[in-house]
């Protein structure tokens, strides 16, 4: 009796086995060519629509509002974060971490909507970073009680005076995305005709100055992040000279937004583990309003009725039209991307 209960108990662990490794088999995880990396709805609505990115992944540790990595049959995927630095974080580095997915040849695409500086871009235009700049990363003391000498309250942690560059303590405050796969966005995109509205048309003429005067284009430049919502002339020239500190001059400030230093440091934990490779990173920002006012005009108003400025349906729009192309070469071309980024 003995050895037919221990012969039955080893046939019915084999066959737990194998049915655990047919159950395996059947799970393999996916593996995206691209994946995109939206911050809330109305980002992802123009690529889940476009792409058909129908088929829909659980994934456990998403935000609540957007559990599911939404995929379609010719491997790109597409991930909602949530707004603000602790969703991108959390969100990020949940997908990275799932047994789910394999993204370790994945490229992403970061694309969400952005204030613009007037000295950079206008309404509508999208912009390709290089470098990623933290902006709440700072001391803060009241500007109005800070130094006569001192043109803002805000200063580098650890430093005697706004103008210094701080120690870079955190290991967050600055990052530099791979220039080659900015070039080769870039190249594919730069010739695209991007979206006005009639309002946005109309507020970029308050501007005496181009590019904010002019039609939208696809250009490079610099992306600065903060839970911060910050709008007006001063905390905008704060912006422009905090880039310079910390990217020792090569930066430019352009864009605004939360996320991007906190998308980005979860995808760098990652690829220390070999996960994901962050040199396949790529950042699209495109201006849904400006970050300072038109000279005259109230600098309270270009905060609380931003939306005036007509450039939200806009903005969205201009992130597939510019983003695509890159999406769309990477898909086509794989033998050659799967090596790594091709020559611009």
């Amino acid at each position: 009796m003995r050895l037919i209960q221990d012969c039955s108990w080893a046939i019915g662990l084999v066959l737990a086995g194998g049915l655990a490794s047919t159950a395996g088999a059947t799970e393999a995880p996916i593996k995206p060519k691209v994946v995109l990396i939206s911050m809330f709805a109305p980002e992802a609505q123009h690529w889940i629509e476009r792409l058909h990115l129908k088929r829909e992944i659980r994934v456990p540790g998403l935000a609540a509002e957007y559990p599911n990595i939404r995929c379609n049959d010719q491997d790109v995927c597409l991930l909602t974060t949530g707004m603000g630095q602790t969703n991108a974080a959390a969100s990020t580095l949940a997908l990275a971490l799932s047994p789910k997915f394999d993204l370790r040849q994945s490229y992403f695409l970061i694309a969400g909507i952005a204030g613009i500086s007037p000295h950079q871009g206008t309404i509508g235009t999208a912009a390709w970073a290089h470098y990623l700049v933290e902006f709440g990363t700072q001391w803060e003391i009241d500007s109005r009680d800070a130094p006569k000498a001192w043109p803002t309250g805000y200063l580098g942690i650890n430093t005697k005076g706004p103008n210094e560059k701080p120690p870079l303590d955190y290991k967050t405050e600055v990052f530099e995305l791979n220039p080659k796969l900015q070039a080769k966005a870039f190249a594919l995109s730069h010739q695209v005709t991007l979206s006005e509205s009639k309002e946005s048309a109309a507020w970029r003429l308050k501007y005496p100055q181009a590019p904010a005067n002019q039609p939208p284009v696809v250009t490079r430049c610099d992306t600065l992040a903060g839970n911060t919502w910050f709008s007006g002339t001063r905390l905008s020239e704060r912006a422009e000279v905090w880039t310079r500190l910390l990217t020792d001059d090569k930066g430019v400030y352009c864009t605004t937004q939360q996320e991007d230093n906190s998308t980005y440091e979860a995808l760098l934990r990652a690829s220390r583990e070999g996960l994901v490779d962050i040199q396949r990173l790529a950042v699209l920002r495109a201006g849904s309003d400006f970050d300072r006012p038109a000279p005259g005009a109230s600098e309270v108003d270009n905060l609380l009725k931003y939306a005036d400025q007509g450039g939200f349906v806009p903005a969205l729009e201009n992130l597939y039209r510019a983003g695509n192309p890159l999406v769309q070469d990477i898909l086509n071309n794989w033998s050659t991307w799967e090596q790594g980024v091709p020559d611009a």
